[in-house]
């Protein structure tokens, strides 16, 4: 056994261990359990919305009830996967917890009893709902890459990445180009979420607070881009 230092108690090992090398406290543990809560809510809110829309759509293309499950699954999850891959974060925590799944089979199943009743919604409503899920998406990958120590340009491209990457994967099983790749300012949006988020993060502002105004520009610009049909120069 190693002795202990009576004077700190601590082992003369342990003592030894540079500061700078201690892994820092987590941001949502240093501003308390209802950061926590806020990231989580967003998430799952997210992942209920994407799956919905995810399901929607591969049950109007035709799919049967378990194509319907898995691209509805496909929407929600594969976004926050890659971006935990990305930062070690391994298994993603989509695997470490049953609650993503749940809540994304919850979405599907929705979107099927919508479909199955036939009962019709505005396009603009649906339009809207996937601006709030592809908003909730960019702040919580820009906040767990920051919660990693992730530099802005990590951190931007994590942001985006979450929240597109569900869509670029439906899109691909279902047979349509990515309406990431159609739709100008959709990932630019969740850029610039991303970016605000990085950017509150600097000036030192509660993580509460980062998430707020990057909901807020995502969702505005999005919004605003369907209302007003906004696109970014095309070179024909």
């Amino acid at each position: 056994m190693s002795a202990i230092d009576p004077a700190s108690g601590t082992t003369p090992s342990s003592a030894a261990i540079p500061p700078n090398e201690v892994s820092p406290p987590s941001r949502w543990s240093r501003h308390g359990a209802r950061t926590t809560v806020l990231f989580t809510v967003a998430d799952l809110v997210a992942t209920l919305l994407f799956a919905f829309e995810g399901a929607r759509l591969a049950a109007e293309a035709g799919l049967d009830v378990f194509g319907v499950l898995v691209v509805g699954c496909v929407s929600s999850l594969v976004g926050g996967i890659l971006r935990d891959l990305l930062l070690g974060d391994t298994p993603p925590f989509a695997f470490r917890s049953p609650s993503r799944i749940l809540v994304a089979l919850l979405g599907s199943v929705a979107a099927i009893a919508l479909v199955a009743t036939q009962a019709t919604a505005p396009d603009d409503l649906f339009a809207v709902l996937d601006a709030l899920g592809l908003a909730l998406f960019a702040i919580t990958g820009a906040e767990k890459a920051l919660d990693h120590n992730a530099n802005g340009w990590v951190v931007v491209i994590l942001g985006t990445l979450t929240a597109v990457g569900g869509g670029i994967t439906r899109d691909l099983l279902l047979g349509h180009v990515p309406t990431v790749l159609t739709s100008s300012v959709y990932a630019s949006a969740a850029a610039a979420a991303s970016l605000v988020v990085y950017v509150a993060a600097r000036l030192r502002l509660p993580p509460w607070v980062c998430m707020t105004l990057g909901f807020a520009t995502c969702a505005a610009l999005r919004i605003l881009a369907i209302v007003f049909d906004w696109q970014l120069p095309r070179l024909s």
